[in-house]
């Protein structure tokens, strides 16, 4: 009968030793060796009729190393189930384990031994006490009419113009990426990007003035936009945003096209296209609902920036102890693709920081009884699935496409658990959120995109 013996061996790690005797496996590798003769075909014996004798020359060996290691993992797996204990990952195989030692012609008792990690016992950060900033950035008229003068030129008439007057004016350009004498490459793919004049930088602005329609140019990202914009640009086409180079690569551009929205004018019609299942009867109710709609942007934002003032209150302040010549082993040997000394090394301190967070995660969902249904995650996806086609204007009733979608979603395991980690993120952040204790401040724009690129930079 086979006997499990543990001795502990550091503060949160253990050494296991499964020892299995003749009787354990032995049943298994006679049936196997069985299943081998059925199933073999050997020149010069009939399918199913090939000898138990010739089999166990041939196979015995290997079918019963197998055999053995998987009564070893059998006894193991039931250990662990019954023993109750969270560990991490997978028990790791000793070193000192000799498969070379097991010998079908002399059957004997055999011991393993496995290492294992030990998830420690901890307390969650003192949140009330941390000091955290629930930021609401304050909605300004200009906001406003900005976000009016933007719509007027969406829902306006468009016009062609012959040259770049003003930076009101939409350039088509082509991008084609080029060497520093203007020249594209051979295999150089073109792009073309309608831009508002007024996305380019100021400094950039006046060198676009008087330009015509095949009209030529050298052009820098990094030199010709801001931050927001390059990245936007970049984007469309296809290039790293993180990647500094990309920013610095000339680019050859070429108008295609000069036109200009005359703006709609401010009446029903437009209220009616921006807000399709609205009733609005006046300019003022327009404004109070972009104000509106700009603040939910807003609030997005600082809401997601608290979330991860939370995420670092709870890693800087929770102390976790880890067994980390475990973990650094585990990096290394228990994945599907082993890694170097190296790289584990490497990898290291992320693994950990992400391991922690984990664990503060499980800790709060299995005391607060968090849990996500069936339903949440489909409304979850729902909303990915009407973001990712921006809305589309769908009224009621005009959901059906978007049903069978999100079932088909739903039955892909990647995507089903995909979306269930986001909704439970989610609710584990407003947990927090709830009991921690933000102080309220209402900040400009400005100031609130300061203190997100100085809480980036703090970590």
């Amino acid at each position: 009968m086979a006997t499990i013996q543990t001795e502990r061996t550091g503060p949160l790690t253990e050494r296991i030793d499964v020892t299995v005797s003749r009787e354990d496996y032995l049943p298994g590798f006679e049936a196997a060796l069985k299943q081998y003769a059925a199933k073999a075909n050997i020149p010069g014996f009939r399918k199913g009729m090939v000898p138990t004798g010739l089999i166990r020359k041939m196979y015995g060996p290997s079918v019963f190393a197998d055999e053995v290691v998987r009564t070893v993992e059998k006894e193991l797996t039931a250990h662990l189930r019954n023993d109750g204990r969270a560990i991490f990952g997978q028990p790791l195989p000793s070193p000192d384990n000799d498969l070379g030692a097991l010998d079908p012609k002399a059957p004997a008792d055999y011991r393993f031994s496995f290492d294992i990690g030990l998830k420690p016992d901890f307390t969650l950060a003192d949140l009330p006490s941390a000091p955290l900033v629930r930021y609401r950035v304050d909605v300004t008229e200009d906001m406003v009419g900005e976000e009016v003068d933007r719509l007027r030129r969406k829902h306006g008439r468009m016009t062609e113009h012959e040259t770049v007057s003003d930076e009101q004016n939409i350039v088509h350009l082509r991008f084609e990426a080029c060497d520093e004498a203007g020249q594209p490459a051979e295999e150089a793919k073109d792009r073309d990007i309608p831009i508002l004049v007024h996305f380019f930088n100021a400094d950039y602005r006046p060198r676009l003035m008087g330009l015509r329609k095949d009209d030529t140019l050298t052009l820098r990202i990094g030199e010709a936009f801001d931050e927001k914009e390059a990245g936007r640009i970049l984007s469309e086409l296809k290039a790293d945003k993180e990647d500094p180079a990309a920013l610095l690569q000339p680019y050859r551009i070429t108008l295609t096209r000069i036109s200009i929205a005359e703006l709609a004018a401010m009446d029903e019609e437009l209220w009616k296209q921006a807000f399709p299942h609205m009733e609005l009867r006046s300019e003022q109710e327009f404004r109070d609902q972009l104000r509106a709609g700009i603040q939910e942007q807003f609030d997005v934002q600082t809401e997601s920036h608290l979330h991860h003032e939370l995420y670092y209150a709870h890693l800087e302040h929770t102390a976790i102890e880890l067994p980390e010549a475990f973990l650094r082993r585990w990096l290394r040997e228990g994945q599907d693709k082993p890694k170097t000394e190296e790289e584990a090394e490497a990898e290291l301190p992320d693994f950990l920081r992400q391991l922690r967070w984990t664990l503060i995660t499980e800790k709060i969902v299995n005391d607060n009884a968090i849990s996500v249904s069936r339903e949440e995650v489909m409304d979850h996806m729902r909303g990915e699935v009407l973001g990712y086609f921006g809305g589309m204007g769908l009224a009621q009733g005009q959901f059906g496409w978007i049903e069978g979608y999100v079932e088909r979603m739903m039955k892909d395991r990647q995507q089903f658990e995909g979306s269930f980690r986001k909704v439970q993120t989610e609710k584990v952040f407003r947990w927090a959120a709830a009991h921690a204790n933000p102080a309220e401040k209402v900040v400009s724009l400005e100031a609130f995109r300061h203190e997100q690129e100085a809480h980036r930079h703090e970590h």
